[in-house]
Formats: C-alpha cells, structure tokens, sequence
C-alpha cells in the first residue's frame, strides 16, 4: 500500500492527537528541537540530547497514557509526561543560565510548559474521576504479584584439589 494515499482521520476522531495539550506538547517539542540544533557542538550529547529527550518523553506519554484501559495505569503515563515537562522546562531555564538563549526563549517555553500543564492536569483530574476499568479491575494499579525469592542458608562446600 502506497503511504501517500492513506489519510488522515478527521478531526476529533484521532484520538490522543486532538487533545490540546498534546498538540501543545507537540508545539514544545519543536521548539527544543529547534534550541538543542543551536547548541554549541560540546552540548551534542549532554544538554541538546537530554532536552530533546524530555521533550519527547512528554508527546510519548501522553499516547502511551491514553491508549492504557485502566484508570490507574493511564494516569501513572500522565504523571511521568507531567515530570518530564518540568524537566524540559529545568532544560530551557539551564539554557538560559549557561548564555545558549535569551531569557525571551525561556519566557516563552515556560508559558508553553505551563499552559501543557493546566491542560494535562485537567484531563488527570477527568481520568481520575471516570476510574474507567475500576469496576473489572479494581481501583488500584494493575501490578502483577511480586516474586519469591529464596536463599541457602547451609554454608557452600568448597571442592579440594584432586592432587
């Protein structure tokens, strides 16, 4: 099948896409992409890579979030998108500090970040009072049960040499 030829949902059918804040955090990821291009080369893989990361982290979540069942379990990838916003943010402000963009670009990131966050928090406060999958699962998060260990108490016999 030709790729071109598929088309898009319309919108308000895409799912996770036609949130806000998605789009938003969509929005923030471009724009750390467009700082961390302008770093100095020493920055390639420490500051530059780390704010593309977080910013990434933030979009990714977010899907994985909403394609989760469980009240808990989608919440639990909102609450991981809402930290790495504030580390992408912890990214522009250090970028700031260190003279690798001017406090406007940082200005505008944290208006950004904060309008993603009051949008994100929202929609964890919706999450959490529609506890969708409580009823089946139960209200807390679907874990799997946590392994036995066992240990030898009996001192280990060392082998002699056969000499």
């Amino acid at each position: 099948m030709n790729p071109a030829r598929l088309e898009s949902p319309p919108s308000g059918k895409r799912g996770f896409e036609d949130l806000r804040f998605y789009q938003e955090a969509l929005a923030l990821l471009k724009t750390s992409y467009s700082l961390a291009n302008r770093f100095p080369k020493i920055e390639q893989y420490n500051m530059a890579d780390q704010i593309r990361r977080s910013a990434s982290s933030v979009t990714h979540n977010i899907a994985e979030g909403y394609g989760r069942y469980h009240f808990a379990d989608r919440l639990r990838f909102f609450y991981i998108a809402r930290g790495s916003l504030d580390e992408t943010l912890n990214g522009f402000i250090e970028a700031g500090v260190v003279g690798y963009c001017d406090e406007e670009t940082v200005d505008r990131a944290r208006a950004l970040v904060h309008s993603i966050h009051r949008g994100l928090n929202g929609y964890i406060a919706f999450v959490h009072r529609q506890q969708q999958g409580s009823g089946l699962f139960g209200a807390t998060y679907v874990r799997e049960d946590s392994p036995v260990y066992l240990t030898n108490t009996e001192p280990t016999i060392k082998n002699e040499s056969l000499d």
